[in-house]
């Protein structure tokens, strides 16, 4: 029995996601959960089989989580399963830790494919996810975005939201000072001056969509 662990702010997709799993002989969905921090203590608790998180969640996102769950277990399955599905995000995504991606885009039926591949121990990618063609300007954007550090990452994100920095100090359990320091660095990184601008960035590269969720 493959054990199955579901983390994915949206009841609506949790449901949808155990119902297919379900039909599968030999699936088992052992818990679900609405945000990474309960993600965690999940993994940990329940130690499953294969882990199924989305990228964008209230607060810490699923590649804090990836890597929170690839620090304690090296050898853990993480499947990534999120509708943000750029190349850009993919690769952070495989280098972070995960062993597949799944674009929410995908047909129901690549999520079962994929939990079998991670299983044995494949790297699976959805049939649909396909490197784009980028600009001399957006290939150093998105290099610029590949090397911010996973907290990086999830400030980047939060504030492109329209989060305050003190939102996000309390959402990644750190303090206000941290953010701020990291809000310095990542514009540096980024090459950006205003908040504008970073938010146009995050919008580009799929970070967060066009209204900012």
């Amino acid at each position: 029995m493959i054990r199955v662990l579901l983390v994915d702010d949206h009841p609506v997709v949790r449901s949808g996601y155990k119902r297919l799993l379900l039909q599968e002989l030999g699936l088992d969905v052992v818990a679900e959960v609405g945000n990474a921090d309960e993600g965690y203590q999940a993994f940990v608790a329940l130690q499953p089989d294969i882990t199924i998180t989305d990228v964008s969640m209230p607060g810490a996102g699923g590649l804090t989580l990836l890597q929170k769950i690839v620090q304690r277990d090296a050898s853990a399955r993480v499947l990534v399963c999120s509708m943000y599905d750029s190349p850009l995000l993919v690769q952070r995504a495989l280098q972070t830790g995960a062993k597949g991606f799944v674009s929410k885009n995908a047909e129901p039926d690549e999520l079962v494919s994929a939990v079998h591949a991670v299983y044995r121990g494949e790297t699976y990618l959805s049939q649909g996810l396909q490197t784009q063609a980028l600009t001399a300007e957006q290939a150093l954007e998105a290099q610029h975005i590949a090397e911010l550090s996973v907290r990086e990452y999830e400030i980047f994100r939060l504030l492109a939201m329209g989060r305050s920095v003190a939102e996000c100090a309390e959402l990644l359990h750190v303090s206000q000072k941290t953010v701020s320091n990291n809000q310095t660095q990542i514009k540096e990184k980024l090459q950006v001056e205003t908040m504008a601008a970073l938010v146009h960035l995050a919008q580009r590269h799929q970070v967060i969509d066009a209204v900012g969720t």
